[in-house]
């Protein structure tokens, strides 16, 4: 899964999983929103397959940008 990372002007990142609706987090630093970003994603995916819902096709779990 891709994960999108940004710096907001307030000095916050910003990490975000497109794939995933709603899995978006903010941290101090760019590690630990990357870090936050992937338990939430984690727990998304592992919510859905409990209630049997459809998760995305995963051929890498993660992928961060340089």
């Amino acid at each position: 899964m891709k994960i999108e990372i940004e710096r907001e002007e307030d000095g916050r990142w910003l990490a975000e999983v497109p794939e995933l609706p709603g899995v978006m987090v903010y941290g101090c630093t760019r590690k630990q929103a990357i870090s936050k970003v992937e338990a939430l994603a984690l727990r998304v995916i592992a919510d859905r397959l409990e209630h049997g819902e459809k998760i995305p096709e995963l051929d890498e779990l993660f992928a961060v940008p340089a």
